[in-house]
């Protein structure tokens, strides 16, 4: 299974790569990007130069246009599209259906993967895209079994790349229209969920409220770990006491899941992180290229010791046992 690696700048892209990355995805310094933030991402000449060091070191660079264009302002991402292409792109991760039919029209030999975004999960959607676009890969949403990928591979003629460790952000399904709404900028459509110009944190006497824009999303005990107030990772007070209704604020980690993943037919394995910085890239995937190496010998894979380098350190294997909620 190949290991894709985050690269939120020119930095952690070489990091990835010389930690044992066979691919770094990352995205242009604009909004066509879902990790559009101050001080992230790659100009176009950073970008053509990534794809030489990467190449040159037998990596792969995916470069993701996985925002929705707005309407009137397709020259942003088609611009992205076609400058992908020219800096040398193995792939373009895309999640808008008239950008993919852009690419796929304008250049026919692109490789080209479905973005998380899409929330391509089932095997009529997946077959969608191969069909009408020639589609390589469908990067699976946050919400699936190991035994329903297994029949998603099954059923489909199309590569499956699934998210193993990081933030476990499900990016569908109305919670970015939420953030949206709280702060006035798209996750979907300008790349910024919960930026930290809309970000506070209040002393309450014993207690460390968070807010986002307007709304409190969280109130914790005085020493209780304070997760950053994401919206749909926020703590809610109901009828039957309080807690976390859609995700608590932890990361992802499926290490321990990889032989079910590889017998289930899945062709990648992805880490969330564009956001962090080289010695997280460095760590996390030199503990998963030493769980596959593992794998491949028959080896038991051992705990990584990568809690430090998780939100609210602590970890979770989300819906790959379905045990949410």
């Amino acid at each position: 299974m190949e290991l894709i690696c985050p690269a939120g700048t020119p930095a952690a892209l070489r990091a990835a790569v010389d930690a044992g990355a066979d691919a770094v995805y990352c995205g242009f310094r604009d909004e066509t990007n879902a990790r559009n933030f101050p001080g992230l991402n790659f100009s176009r000449a950073e970008m053509a130069e990534g794809v030489a060091y990467a190449h040159a070191r037998g990596a792969k660079v995916l470069v993701a246009i996985n925002t929705f264009p707005r309407a009137g302002q397709l020259g942003l991402w088609h611009g992205a599209v076609d400058d992908a292409v020219a800096a040398g792109a193995d792939a373009l991760i895309l999640a808008d259906v008239g950008l993919i039919a852009y690419a796929a029209e304008r250049h026919p030999a692109q490789r080209l993967h479905v973005s998380v975004q899409a929330a391509a999960a089932n095997p009529d959607a997946i077959a969608f895209y191969v069909e009408a676009f020639g589609v390589k890969r469908v990067v699976l949403p946050r919400v699936l079994s190991v035994p329903e990928i297994a029949a998603i591979t099954r059923a489909t003629a199309c590569e499956t790349e699934v998210f193993v460790f990081g933030g476990l952000c499900v990016m569908a399904e109305g919670r970015c229209s939420l953030s949206s709404h709280a702060t006035g900028q798209s996750p979907n459509m300008h790349g910024v969920c919960s930026p930290a110009s809309h970000v506070s944190y209040r002393d309450d006497g014993n207690t460390l409220v968070s807010r986002l824009g307007d709304f409190t999303i969280n109130k914790f005990a005085k020493g209780e770990p304070a997760a950053y107030p994401t919206l749909c990772k926020g703590r809610f007070r109901t009828g039957i006491g309080a807690g976390y209704i859609f995700e608590e604020p932890v990361s992802l980690d499926a290490a321990e899941m990889l032989p079910g993943l590889k017998k289930a037919g899945v062709t990648a394995l992805k880490i969330e992180g564009r956001q962090r910085g080289r010695a997280y890239i460095a760590s996390v995937v030199a503990s998963f290229r030493a769980a596959l190496a593992a794998l491949e010998a028959g080896r038991p894979i051992t705990g990584a010791g990568l809690t430090t380098m998780t939100e609210g350190q602590t970890t979770t294997v989300g819906a790959y046992r379905k045990t949410w909620r």
